[in-house]
């Protein structure tokens, strides 16, 4: 799948990860501030990769990772995490691209409603989804670890 970027003349080609990438994805999750101790990125992919309702969809510039998105569905709404792009190359509509082939990865699979989290502080990736079309929604998230551990924040 190739989207085009929203801002440049130049292609997003965008395709599921690979072995091969992995330790890419991890270093550019690393480089936006994405990863949490308690959250194994390599964990995290390995689960996504496991079942046919999630996936990582990578997005290369001239052969470079340049944006990623994991993206899945509980068969009745669709999530996204780890959408990151480039801090070096921002602004040339990458995460416009990615974020659409997440949805369009959502709707292949009959998916109607897309959400995602966003963490309060960063008010910055709250104003990218609010200009890409997203609202905030007015629910409280609550979470709760099944191997006993504490909250996190």
């Amino acid at each position: 799948m190739t989207v085009s970027a929203a801002t440049t003349n130049s292609a997003l080609a965008v395709a599921e990860i690979t072995d091969a990438d992995v330790t890419d994805v991890i270093a550019l999750w690393q480089a936006c501030g994405l990863t949490r101790p308690w959250n194994d990125p390599a964990n995290d992919i390995a689960l996504a990769r496991r079942g046919l309702n999630a996936t990582i969809l990578i997005g290369r510039d001239g052969g470079s990772i340049v944006a990623t998105v994991m993206v899945g569905h509980d068969s009745h709404r669709g999530w996204v995490y780890y959408v990151a792009t480039d801090p070096d190359r921002r602004g040339r509509g990458f995460g416009r691209a990615i974020m659409s082939a997440a949805e369009d990865w959502l709707r292949a699979a009959g998916i109607a409603k897309l959400q995602l989290l966003v963490r309060r502080e960063n008010a910055k990736a709250g104003a990218f989804y609010r200009s890409i079309g997203y609202a905030e929604a007015q629910t409280i998230v609550f979470a709760k670890w099944l191997d006993g551990r504490e909250p996190t924040p």
